[in-house]
């Protein structure tokens, strides 16, 4: 779908005119005013659309009003939701081309955009017969450098969740390293097994060890002209988890394809940051690896032993992503980064706890919480703050390593953001850090506000605001 600007629409030709209509207000339409107003009673309440033939009274064929809700309570999240019910029901109307020209005061142009390419999205890649899409939108009063940027957005998130809809035949560590070496605006440099080894990432290999496909470490730099600060972005990035030796029930794998979402996500916003050019460095880190069974996989009881020394037993191979993400967190420490921020679909006890609804987020630094949890409210996504009570690692304990990779199931989100905790820094250098646990959110089996059912492009919206601030 092409998105336009244009600032006079007043002799524009189009299939649908949309407008918007708040509660207790009319509309910019006369015809839109008589009709779904007076003599039907539209009230407009957010997302609510309503649909009627111009009868050649001017140029567009049909009007679609869409209702925004209480013009006081209006804000550039509701504008994104109302966007994407307008264009969902274009597409049921098999729309090719239509001007959204809104009665409002402020430029709500990167959230209407963002909005449009969201419910424009379907991954129809293998199918046959393909969704009805938008051939054209053009949004009026909006300015193009607004609309640019929504547009920027929207592409990262579509590639984020193209990336982690894919099969796992097609999304494996090397195609992952081949997409991270073809950002244009970043330096990738890619690792492959032999060179892992070498750096100590014994907790990584042991993951990836099961697997035909060789494990990849991924590091992107982007940087800014004038870079303010450092940050890593790290995304857990296990291709397809089976479980390993500790296999999955075969309904428990079905979707795990999406267990790479996080690394998704990394690639995603790195695919960004030459056109949003935020003044900051950013490393963006993947450790890329199947966990599969096999006779040279990893087992129970085996001590691996992580790039910063410490020692780990292994309490059960099915939580490979915080041995994956161990040392690509040591990795982080030594690049000497101001924060650094972690995106993992990683614990089945955070969506027990928090559903499909919001993310959990811990770390060592709460002002840097704070701040990432009101950037993904202003973004369109709930983060909500998880404990880490030093009560936790009592169940980490080991009788012969440093820790278990599993602890108690009580909690099981938190002593997973504990476990992590224990890569984070060294004896004389601590970074910020935050782990985003996106297991509830990067993947849902069924529509949920704006998006369809699979993956939705989680920490996305989120990470790219928070590095334009930075």
């Amino acid at each position: 779908m092409e998105i336009k600007v244009s600032n006079d629409i007043t002799q524009m030709s189009a299939e649908v005119l949309v407008i918007n209509k708040f509660e207790g207000e009319k509309t910019s339409q006369e015809i839109a005013n008589t009709y779904a107003v007076e003599k039907d009673g539209f009230e407009g309440k957010l997302g609510e659309t309503y649909l009627l033939h111009t009868y050649g009274k001017i140029p567009a064929d049909k009007i679609l009003v869409v209702g925004f809700g209480k013009n006081e309570e209006f804000d550039a999240n509701k504008m994104r939701e109302a966007v994407c019910k307008a264009i969902k029901k274009l597409q049921q109307i098999k729309a090719k081309n239509a001007v959204l020209d809104f009665d409002v005061t402020i430029d709500y142009g990167k959230s209407a955009a963002i909005g449009a390419l969201i419910a424009d999205y379907a991954f129809d890649k293998y199918k046959t017969e393909k969704a009805p899409r938008l051939e054209t939108i053009t949004f009026a009063k909006f300015s193009q450098k607004e609309v640019n940027e929504g547009i920027i957005f929207g592409n990262a998130l579509k590639m984020t969740r193209d990336l982690a809809n894919e099969p796992a035949q097609y999304a494996t560590p090397a195609k992952l390293a081949e997409i991270a070496q073809n950002i244009e605006g970043v330096d990738t440099k890619v690792y492959d097994r032999d060179e892992i080894e070498r750096m100590g990432m014994g907790a990584f290999l042991a993951v990836g060890r099961g697997s035909d496909q060789p494990p990849k470490f991924i590091h992107m730099k982007y940087t800014g002209k004038n870079p303010k600060k450092k940050i890593a972005i790290i995304g857990k990035g296990i291709c397809f988890d089976s479980g390993g030796l500790d296999i999955k029930p075969a309904s428990s794998m079905l979707t795990m394809r999406d267990d790479m979402s996080g690394a998704a996500c990394v690639l995603g916003v790195m695919s960004a940051l030459a056109k949003l050019q935020p003044e900051v460095e950013v490393h963006g880190i993947i450790a890329a690896c199947e966990n599969m069974p096999s006779g040279k996989a990893y087992k129970p009881g085996d001590i691996l032993k992580a790039k910063n020394g410490k020692t780990i037993e292994v309490d059960n191979t099915d939580a490979e992503g915080r041995l994956t993400l161990a040392d690509a967190l040591c990795y982080a420490t030594e690049l000497k980064v101001d924060e650094i921020i972690d995106l993992a679909t990683l614990t089945g006890a955070c969506v027990v706890a928090l559903g499909t609804v919001a993310s959990g987020i811990m770390g060592n630094d709460k002002e840097m919480i704070n701040r990432l949890v009101e950037t993904a409210k202003a973004s369109g996504e709930t983060f909500w703050e998880l404990p880490m009570f030093s009560e936790y690692k009592n169940s980490l304990k080991s009788e012969i390593a440093d820790m278990k990779n599993t602890g108690s199931r009580m909690g099981g989100a938190s002593i997973a953001g504990i476990f992590l905790k224990e890569f984070v820094g060294s004896k004389d250098y601590i970074p910020k850090w935050c782990h985003i646990d996106i297991a509830g959110t990067a993947f849902i089996e069924k529509p949920q506000k704006e998006f369809i059912s699979g993956a939705t492009g989680a920490g996305v919206r989120t990470l790219l605001n928070y590095l334009k601030k930075a």
